[in-house]
């Protein structure tokens, strides 16, 4: 029973994280769980970044890319509450 309890107890997520690795805000060490973002009481996959002390995300724009090929990213307001995802048991 020890165990099921280390598997599901985390670190508290940070105020601020990316999933690009050139962001001084990426940490792989969190991004190595299932992370959810609800933004708005709603469920968002496509979010790049995101900061819940100023209440915002960096959500991709459609498949369109900067000059640099990298995703557009629009940033949108509101509340926002990153989670860790539970585990499906089959």
């Amino acid at each position: 029973m020890n165990d099921e309890k280390n598997e599901t107890a985390h670190d508290p997520l940070p105020d601020r994280l990316s999933v690009d690795p050139s962001s001084p805000y990426y940490n792989a060490d969190v991004l190595a769980h299932d992370i959810g973002i609800r933004f708005k009481g709603m469920e968002k996959t496509n979010v790049e970044e995101y900061c819940v002390s100023e209440g915002w995300v960096r959500v991709t724009a459609g498949n369109a890319k900067d000059r640099h090929g990298n995703p557009l990213t629009i940033k949108v307001f509101g509340p926002v509450e990153p989670y860790y995802r539970e585990k499906k048991q089959m």
